[in-house]
């Protein structure tokens, strides 16, 4: 399915239980929103995207510790999960996607591959839900691969 068509299921889902989305991005720097308001009327479910490319903006924008990202690097679980939940907080959503990883084509080390991405996913009354993927291809390729795992977890959330 392509990620125009689950945007869309997105929004439709989302509109259906009137629930509003946030994005807390890095890799992909918007992407995800992107994917959504590309979409005539998403502003009705579309609230807000946080594009935190730096671990300063990450800190400032959605409350991730320095401390966490010092102890943990900004490319893991535990980061993913405070950037969905920092979404969730300063936005008036009922469900925030957050998204980390190295896009390459550099970056990338033993324990943290080029393709790895953190995944969260917020949702009122909830625990974060939390997963990571190593994606193949080039930067494009593991982006798009990124977006569309997003609008996934936030189709499913949206439809629960």
């Amino acid at each position: 399915m392509s990620n125009a068509t689950l945007a869309k299921q997105v929004l439709a889902a989302a509109r259906a239980k009137k629930r509003m989305i946030a994005t807390a991005e890095s890799c992909t720097g918007g992407m995800i929103a992107a994917a959504l308001t590309d979409i005539a009327g998403s502003s009705d479910v579309v609230e807000r995207g946080f594009v935190t490319y730096s671990n300063r903006a990450k800190t400032e924008l959605l409350g991730v510790p320095a401390s966490l990202i010092q102890k943990h690097g900004a490319v893991s679980e535990e980061v993913a999960r405070k950037m969905a939940s920092g979404a969730l907080k300063h936005a008036p959503v009922a469900l925030a996607v957050a998204v980390t990883g190295i896009a390459g084509p550099g970056g990338g080390s033993k324990g943290k591959p080029v393709g790895l991405v953190h995944f969260g996913l917020a949702r009122k009354g909830k625990p974060v839900h939390a997963e990571h993927h190593v994606f193949k291809g080039n930067r494009a390729a593991v982006r798009r691969a990124t977006v569309k795992r997003a609008l996934e977890l936030l189709l499913e959330a949206a439809q629960s």
